[in-house]
């Protein structure tokens, strides 16, 4: 197949160098930055730019920018996409993207299916970017219509040569509720963790625990930002549960309260049981 991969960062550096393992298929791809178009020559992950000349022949195309630059992309260069093209992007929000990106698709009479790689690495930029990101990983798929099998069907087998080891397909306003929760509480918590002045002498007191809550505090500023405020209505509803949740435990502290204290803290133990499959 011929894929089109727009931005050659942690994300659609990866995308590149799997399908590029395989001869079969022709990698173009697009990065605003020069050098990073240069390193992926250089690397031999892409065969050619991705540009008005080469965007019809793409059989797949995946957006792996932020969520407005892909929808800016898409508005400026659908009028080159062909009928039988699929477009995905690769943002961490999806209500949004979706609601600009369906109509775009629709317009100029190609497919636009929104897509989030679960997988990452700590660091960003093409040089982190591993052709095995994603082995083994989920992949969610929200298509226009949940009903679309023959859809649903074609961005699996598109997607194939990337080995993910599950498909999870749900309507946009799900994605978002769920990634509020398992990802970017995350990075508020973690990154509001650690401005603790405590912090700065944890040397020498800190072991599992501590780097498990402050791994995603290091982070890029700029993209948190635009998905934390895109997506605000679910992060707000998760931040407000769990800042009222602390404020339970701040209370029985404070009181010296040991029953209600036990019982929070036992409550939480069995829901992470729950939650885990683990019984007793």
């Amino acid at each position: 197949m011929t894929v089109g991969i727009v931005g050659l960062g942690l994300i659609g550096g990866s995308f590149a160098k799997a399908y590029s393992e395989h001869d079969e298929h022709r990698v173009y791809a697009y990065d605003i930055n020069e050098q990073v178009m240069n390193d992926a020559y250089h690397m031999k992950i892409m065969e050619d730019e991705l540009n008005e000349s080469s965007i019809p022949s793409c059989d797949l195309i995946l957006l792996a920018l932020y969520p407005q630059a892909s929808i800016d992309y898409l508005k400026a260069n659908a009028k080159f996409i062909s009928s039988h093209t699929m477009v995905i992007d690769c943002c961490g929000v999806k209500e949004y993207v979706c609601k600009e990106c369906y109509p775009i698709a629709k317009e100029y009479g190609f497919t636009f299916v929104g897509g989030h790689p679960m997988a990452g690495r700590h660091f960003s930029g093409l040089e982190y970017s591993m052709k095995t990101m994603y082995n083994g990983a989920s992949m969610v798929l929200v298509p226009e219509d949940l009903a679309d099998e023959a859809t649903i069907a074609k961005a699996k087998k598109l997607l194939s040569p990337i080995k993910f080891g599950k498909f999870t397909i749900c309507d946009a306003r799900r994605h978002d509720a769920m990634i509020a929760f398992t990802s970017q509480m995350a990075h508020v918590v973690s990154n509001a963790y650690v401005k603790s002045p405590t912090a700065k002498n944890h040397d020498g007191f800190s072991a599992g625990s501590y780097k498990d809550l402050t791994r995603v505090a290091w982070l890029n500023e700029n993209m948190w930002t635009e998905l934390f405020l895109e997506n605000k209505e679910c992060l707000l509803e998760e931040l407000t549960y769990f800042i009222n949740s602390l404020n339970e435990y701040k209370t029985a502290m404070e009181n010296d309260d040991a029953d209600t204290l036990k019982a929070l803290l036992a409550e939480g133990k069995k829901c992470k049981e729950e939650i885990d499959g683990i019984s007793e």
